[in-house]
């Protein structure tokens, strides 16, 4: 059994089939790319595994579950988080209330405990503050929990959304263009961090178009194209098929590939 397994998915809008039959397994611990060119679908499949879309046909299983046509927040409770290709922090808030939100998906006290600050609510609070600090840490963010999160430069902006992102207990995390917007040192302390959230025991789905990032970083690589799946396989096996190739990669391959 799969950990996560999508079987043939589809969505609609009107008389556009935005998403076809798509289908794709995840085992954990893995680092999976789901690539494409821009309105093949990708970000239709993230909003369809979030619960952000319902789907029309097919099935979502997530460790042996249905998690299909369920709320954003149910499927968020399940244990699976995304960040967005256009990053949403907070600005006016600082680093570690941004996480502490992440933190408030599942509470544990009622709007009277709150207005009332009662013991209840002081206990859970004191632990979330407790796990969002030790999450900045684990991330390299320790000393600018209590800046602002629009002085943060934008690769720490993508640092602090995944932190929001992992302090919901997600054990998925699905990283919506995280290499968006960066040059190529920041893309290469991305794949380490990326790395390092793997190590920590986290199950990887990127949908991402830099090309050597989703080469280095990949276990396995779905590609999709005008809504189907057009291929999928290991990094090698993937920029040498001829219809990635065609459909994606321009008629050549355009990555490079990190020693």
């Amino acid at each position: 059994m799969a950990f996560l397994e999508v079987k043939s998915i589809s969505k609609h809008f009107g008389g556009l089939m935005a998403v076809d039959q798509v289908s794709f397994k995840i085992e954990k611990g893995e680092i999976i790319s789901i690539i494409g060119p821009n309105g093949a679908g990708k970000t239709t499949i993230f909003n369809m595994l979030t619960g952000v879309y319902s789907i029309d046909a097919g099935e979502i299983d997530f460790e042996g579950k249905p998690i299909h046509n369920r709320s954003p927040q149910e499927v968020v409770s399940s244990g699976i988080s995304r960040t967005f290709q256009n990053i949403r922090l907070f600005s006016n808030m600082r680093v570690i209330e941004n996480v502490l939100v992440g933190t408030h998906i599942d509470t544990h006290y009622s709007f009277l405990d709150v207005l009332l600050r009662t013991k209840k609510y002081k206990k859970y609070e004191a632990e979330n503050t407790v796990k969002a600090v030790e999450i900045l840490r684990s991330i390299g963010l320790g000393d600018r929990i209590h800046d602002y999160a629009d002085s943060l430069s934008y690769g720490a902006q993508r640092k602090l959304e995944i932190a929001r992102a992992i302090a919901t207990n997600a054990k998925v995390l699905l990283l919506d263009e995280p290499a968006a917007g960066m040059n190529p040192q920041e893309s290469e302390e991305l794949l380490q961090f990326i790395r390092t959230l793997r190590d920590g025991g986290y199950t990887i789905i990127l949908i991402e178009h830099d090309m050597s990032v989703v080469m280095n970083i990949s276990d396995r690589i779905y590609v999709i194209d005008h809504g189907k799946k057009i291929a999928e396989g290991l990094p090698d096996e993937v920029a040498n098929n001829p219809r990635v190739i065609a459909a994606y990669l321009g008629g050549e391959k355009k990555y490079a590939e990190n020693s």
